[in-house]
């Protein structure tokens, strides 16, 4: 199955340096390049693709408003592609911002060029491309500076069961499926189960929100 891509960036080398590196993959293809977040959602729109390669800051409108609007869309619009942030810097509140809007993880743009094609085809499969230590830290860093929430994202965890609230805890703190399994001393897909059920108990998109949700709700604390 082809992986369908388009790539939303100010600069054109960067758009036309990724866009040849990816379309050189037999399971990826480039559809389109936008130099702004405004012609990005456009295209988007136009060519329906899998995931999005969003510049963090651009002229017109930023990549984190082009998310807000790629994945929280019109009524009557259907298509919700998942969405990459690049960015040149390792922390940023735009990325926090992101992942609150429910991109599904960000890569520096000075990443290995088989880093951007892995974090493409993790994010494709439905999976948050969290792994990077830099991605925790992020988080982390911006949760400090805002009080664990209270009321509706704190009662919402009221619906999960015990075993759930651990695995979101782990999940929270960077673990993969692997080590979440070796921790809790469970079969990786029974923790894949478990992900899942809190994925959907809590209206999540995927693991990216749900480690941002489980700092807002104050289950997880930064520097944990």
């Amino acid at each position: 199955m082809t992986t369908r891509v388009i790539i939303v960036d100010d600069q054109a080398m960067v758009r036309a340096g990724f866009a040849a590196l990816l379309a050189a993959q037999s399971d990826i293809d480039v559809v389109g390049e936008a130099p702004d977040g405004a012609q990005g959602v456009e295209l988007s729109r136009r060519t329906h693709p899998d995931v999005v390669l969003m510049d963090v800051r651009m002229p017109e409108m930023d990549g984190l408003e082009a998310t807000r609007r790629l994945l929280e869309p019109a009524l009557g619009v259907t298509h919700r592609p998942r969405v990459l942030m690049l960015t040149t810097f390792d922390v940023d509140d735009y990325v926090y911002e992101a992942l609150r809007a429910g991109a599904s993880g960000f890569l520096l743009k000075d990443a290995p060029p088989a880093d951007l094609i892995a974090a493409v085809r993790v994010v494709a499969s439905g999976d948050a491309l969290l792994a990077p230590s830099v991605t925790r830290r992020l988080i982390a860093d911006f949760a400090k500076q805002r009080p664990a929430a209270r009321g509706k994202p704190a009662l919402r965890l009221k619906g999960l069961t015990e075993r759930e609230t651990e695995v979101l805890t782990l999940v929270a703190r960077g673990q993969s499926n692997g080590e979440i399994a070796q921790t809790l001393v469970l079969a990786e897909q029974t923790v894949k189960t478990h992900v899942s059920r809190v994925l959907t108990k809590l209206g999540l998109r995927d693991r990216a929100q749900a480690v941002v949700f489980a700092y807002e709700s104050g289950l997880v604390a930064p520097g944990e």
